[in-house]
């Protein structure tokens, strides 16, 4: 019995390997699936109907029903052994197509069969299901053809047959429609439960994609970009760029572990773009220790000095309340320019937004400047913030690859 048993479960087993084969997509094994399950319905129903027939003395008509059913199950065995799915689906198709066209031939007819020949519909049906798309309209005139020539036939076929006409034929009737419509019922309920489901996985992946589309890129070009649009570059005749850079970086990590190291800086940068968010601002990158946010940029904003001022105070106001690591605290260069700049996408698997321009260059100028713990800003800045917030000079300070220039610290909003 043990023995019997673990041959039934290896069977089980390898019909299962051959369903969900590995490789190809979920749509393929699904079809595959359904072919399996649905020809095994069908040659369960062929072993009944030919049963029927025999008992009913119509001997022709019952060797057919069983002989296909005998052919389902060897061609399920040589899918079994070759995994060749064409094949397996090419013998079930053309099976279920021609045998109850040769039943109802054997039987006298259409109405003599009960209609055996709506079996045949099964071939078409299965053919949108488990073949190409193109491939099941041929298949659905092949069908036809064979229903117009059962009807060429109909005055040569025999009178009558074997199955009592009062109760068996009526009855046949019924088997044969609710067998039919209730196996083609069973099929496109399943595959389209499973298209189904696999559109809301497609949905939910697309909101995936979705989100990591707008954590690179700003949530006005993102829509651009998946429009087709091949280069996107916009002139901006006013915008405020803001750098920050951690001090002493290199010797500050390097003694703290890896993991320490990274949450500290996942810290910081989670701080700072909760801030950049809550001012509206668009924040460009991150590079290594180093923080970039644009303001008037993609969407041009009169204020957009200002904006980025508020967002720099706020910054190092907030970065004094974080705690400290090991007695260290982290300290941050912040260097602000604004003016004309280039903005656009680059890449073209890894996209990127980013800006470009002098006022880009000498706004990191100003970072890498400055002083730990201030706002250096450059006088493109400070014109436009000279009015509303209070700036110290810092006088003409040398600034590398543009000779001496004149900067300021930002301080606060007047009173």
């Amino acid at each position: 019995m043990g023995t019997i048993a673990a041959k039934r479960r290896s069977y089980v087993g390898r019909v299962l390997d051959a369903v969900v084969e590995r490789g190809g997509s979920d749509e393929h094994r699904l079809r595959r699936s359904l072919l399996v399950g649905s020809s095994s319905l069908i040659m369960l129903a062929g072993f009944l109907w030919g049963t029927l027939y025999l008992i009913f003395d119509e001997p022709i008509a019952g060797a057919i029903p069983i002989a296909y059913s005998l052919l389902s199950l060897l061609s399920l065995g040589l899918f079994l052994l070759t995994r060749n799915y064409g094949l397996y689906r090419s013998i079930q198709l053309i099976a279920i197509l021609l045998l109850p066209f040769l039943v109802m031939l054997a039987l006298g007819g259409f109405v003599n069969s009960s209609a055996v020949i709506l079996w045949s519909v099964l071939c078409p049906f299965g053919a949108l299901l488990f073949t190409e798309l193109r491939q099941a309209p041929r298949w659905m005139l092949v069908y036809l053809a064979l229903v117009i020539l059962g009807g060429i036939f109909q005055p040569l076929a025999r009178a009558s047959n074997n199955l009592p006409p009062t109760l068996v034929v009526p009855f046949f009737f019924v088997l044969n429609i609710g067998a039919v419509t209730g196996i083609a019922f069973i099929l496109l309920y399943t595959f389209v439960r499973e298209r189904n489901r696999a559109f809301e996985l497609l949905k939910e992946e697309q909101g995936r994609s979705e989100r990591l589309l707008l954590n690179v890129l700003p949530k006005e070009i993102a829509p651009i970009l998946k429009a087709g649009e091949r280069t996107i570059a916009e002139y901006y005749e006013s915008a405020s760029v803001l750098f920050a850079d951690i001090v002493g970086s290199t010797p500050l990590f390097a003694e703290l572990q890896p993991a320490e190291a990274v949450d500290w800086l996942n810290e910081t940068f989670s701080l700072f773009d909760r801030l950049v968010e809550k001012s509206g601002l668009e924040k460009i990158r991150t590079i290594g220790d180093n923080y970039m946010v644009a303001s008037g940029v993609p969407t041009p904003r009169p204020d957009h000095a200002q904006a980025i001022a508020d967002l720099a105070l706020e910054m190092i106001r907030e970065l004094g309340m974080l705690p400290g690591r090991q007695g260290r605290q982290i300290e941050f260069r912040v260097g602000i320019n604004s003016g004309p700049l280039v903005a656009g996408v680059i890449g073209t698997t890894k996209f990127h937004y980013d800006l470009w321009g002098d006022t880009v260059n000498i706004a990191s100028r100003m970072e890498s400047h400055g002083v730990p713990g201030k706002v250096h800003i450059a006088e493109g800045t400070y014109r436009l913030l000279e009015d509303e917030f209070e700036c110290v000079p810092r006088g003409r300070v040398p600034i590398k690859g543009k000779g001496e220039m004149a900067t300021w610290y930002l301080v606060g909003r007047k009173s």
